[in-house]
């Protein structure tokens, strides 16, 4: 019988791999038949806040589907946290050096710094959650 912890790091796992996926067609797919929208948002670019909003969910979706059951101190929270970041920043410098290899889109660092900002702030969230959770097993 699967636990009910193995169940969910499953479904979370497949989502991770949707998410992923979902990344992959963001970066490479051809958007030209598209509309054209505002070029900014809030005051932001708006390819600046598609960034921003694709990175956001990878250190969360990434804890979740590896991480939960392995960050039993702070300082394994604190290794976790700077491993998906890491990870989320490779495959955010990735992205953007494959999109210089097409011939339909562009490398920018503004959009890889929007990348790591949204990856900085999930990250640090992921970490403040997680060592809540530790604290409070401590206190009970």
């Amino acid at each position: 019988m699967i636990r009910k912890s193995s169940k969910t790091a499953i479904v979370f796992r497949i989502l991770l791999a949707v998410y992923l996926a979902a990344v992959l067609y963001l970066c490479f797919g051809h958007f030209e038949h598209l509309p054209k929208i505002s070029k900014t948002f809030l005051g932001f670019e708006t390819d600046k806040v598609v960034h921003f909003l694709m990175f956001l969910p990878f250190p969360l979706l990434a804890f979740l589907a590896f991480g939960k059951e392995r960050t039993q101190k702070p300082w394994h929270s604190l290794l976790m946290t700077v491993a998906l970041f890491a990870i989320g920043a490779i495959m955010a410098v990735a992205t953007e050096i494959g999109q210089s290899y097409t011939a339909y889109r562009s490398s920018d660092p503004f959009d890889l710094r929007a990348d790591l900002i949204a990856l900085t702030i999930s990250s640090i969230v992921v970490l403040i959650i997680d060592l809540s959770k530790q604290f409070r097993k401590q206190l009970s």
